[in-house]
């Protein structure tokens, strides 16, 4: 079966998701849970694909996978108990022959968690709108792409408790854009931008590169496609979330640095 899964993880304890000589990855991690389980010998024989990269300290809600297996109900029963606590399988699906989690993909989804809110998210929102469309985006990302111009298909920005969201679709996206893209918006919050220097920056980009926000705040939301994904089992990601939220509680404990010793 060629099987495809949607992955879940916290970048900031990988090096990245592609596979590097060395250092602890995404893939590295995922290629080693397949094999301590059997799902196969080889993971270049299998098709192991993922549907995009995510640099290290990027996050991934719906990052998706996919791999020919035999054994497709042990990788569904049994991945979230091998893996480590910082990526886990949410959803699968029994894919075509010729899926592949890049190529297949009708759109996905990125959000950028600004905090402390940067200024005026009504403002941000405004110029967020004029990412939409058919733009020249070498502004905006590192080069290597041979063709700068990528589909935005929305864009927009909204407050959740005390995070300032910046949320963008689109069919895909050249190598740090997002960020670049949030990099604007926040200058725009703040006031350092007048409105319309979005619109500038993509009928006339200039030649060197806007900076790249933070990596921390960026999540790969979501990745759509036409084929129907099931939900795995939930008990271990109870368990995982309950964890998760028990390391949060700490870390906010730690941060206060109220003096204060038990």
């Amino acid at each position: 079966m060629n099987l495809a899964l949607r992955l879940s993880y916290f970048g900031d304890s990988f090096f990245g998701s592609q596979m590097q000589p060395g250092l602890r990855t995404v893939e590295g991690e995922f290629i080693a849970a397949c094999r301590r389980l059997n799902l196969f010998e080889d993971w270049r024989d299998s098709g192991f694909a993922m549907a995009g990269r995510t640099d290290r300290g990027v996050h991934a809600r719906r990052q998706v996978c996919s791999f020919r297996t035999d054994e497709p109900d042990r990788a569904i029963q049994a991945l979230n108990r091998v893996l480590p606590e910082d990526i886990w399988c949410t959803a699968w699906a029994g894919a075509p022959d010729e899926f592949h989690p890049r190529y297949s993909a009708t759109s996905r989804t990125y959000r950028y968690y600004f905090f402390p809110v940067p200024g005026d998210p009504a403002r941000m929102n405004e110029a967020a709108g004029e990412f939409v469309g058919r733009h020249d985006f070498s502004a905006f990302a590192r080069a290597g792409s041979r063709s700068p111009e990528r589909d935005v298909l929305s864009a927009r920005v909204f407050e959740s408790g005390p995070f300032a969201v910046f949320e963008v679709t689109g069919k895909s996206f050249l190598w740090n854009m997002v960020r670049g893209m949030a990099t604007v918006l926040e200058r725009v919050g703040r006031g350092e931008a007048s409105a319309g220097y979005i619109a500038r920056l993509l009928a006339d980009p200039p030649g060197r590169r806007l900076p790249a926000a933070p990596p921390g705040g960026l999540v790969l939301w979501d990745i759509c496609y036409e084929i129907p994904f099931a939900p795995l089992p939930i008990e271990r990601e109870n368990r995982r979330q309950r964890y998760h939220t028990l390391m949060a509680e700490i870390s906010a404990l730690l941060a206060s640095g109220d003096g204060q010793h038990g």
